[in-house]
């Protein structure tokens, strides 16, 4: 990649960082005298459940509109998914990566949590209960939780920050470094070795198959199991116990 092509790419990276720190402080103009009450007006019922649908659609609405705009930055720069040198991994391959990965990031958050427990750290994250309350009161957030978050996630963390850095440093030292701010970035510190373990696995993905698309699927795969697995925990625990009473019985 000649100089012209290499300060393009950065240029690429660096608008994409940008938008998706302006999409993470979007939420900040509701604090704005009299912006939040236009839009709980537009909401039917309690001012509190109204409050939570209003921030499920602007997280939504948000993240989409980010998205949209990265693409079309992207769509001026064909050098921008020139990371690796050699052979892309087929697209079959990428997404059986994508699966297996999945199961890899569930064993490795295993692991830290029970570190963190051997830590005296309580298990639960007080973000992803936030997430999931929000989740159950306005479905419209499982589309920004489970799709675009996935995307713009590994887009600016796995592309433009492990992407940039491993141009220059290996690939320990990349994805250690793109882990750590794609754990601190979900202001969660209790866990940040969960999120931390997270980014590097996918990190790991992105490499191992030189094809965003497989830490992509990981990380919607993960969602998707998390969101699913809290809203109907109990209904879970209830078919798991009569599963067990049959064996029993057996």
């Amino acid at each position: 990649m000649n100089q012209s092509n290499k300060m393009k790419t950065q240029a690429t990276a660096l608008y994409i960082l940008l938008l998706y720190i302006a999409c993470q402080l979007s939420g900040l103009l509701l604090f704005i005298p009299g912006m939040r009450d236009i839009f709980l007006q537009l909401i039917s019922g309690n001012r509190n459940e109204a409050g939570v649908v209003l921030a499920a659609w602007w997280s939504t609405i948000s993240f989409a509109i980010t998205f949209i705009l990265c693409l079309i930055f992207i769509s001026r720069n064909k050098n921008f998914w020139n990371v690796f040198k050699g052979e892309k991994a087929s697209i079959g391959e990428s997404i059986g990566w994508g699966i297996v990965g999945f199961f890899l990031v569930l064993v490795g958050q295993t692991v830290a949590a029970n570190i963190e427990v051997a830590l005296g750290i309580e298990i639960g994250s007080e973000n992803t209960e936030t997430i999931i309350m929000v989740t159950e009161i306005a479905p419209i957030m499982i589309l920004s939780t489970v799709l675009f978050a996935p995307i713009l996630e590994e887009l600016v963390f796995r592309r433009v920050v492990f992407g940039s850095i491993i141009q220059a440093q290996n690939f320990w030292i990349a994805g250690i470094i793109s882990a750590i701010v794609f754990a601190a970035i979900h202001l969660d510190f209790t866990h940040i070795l969960i999120y931390t373990v997270s980014g590097f696995i996918f990190a790991f993905l992105y490499y191992k198959t030189k094809r965003l698309l497989t830490s992509i699927i990981a990380h919607m795969l993960l969602n998707g199991f998390v969101t699913i697995a809290q809203i109907y925990f109990d209904d879970i625990q209830r078919i798991l116990k009569e599963m067990q009473m049959i064996f029993l019985f057996h």
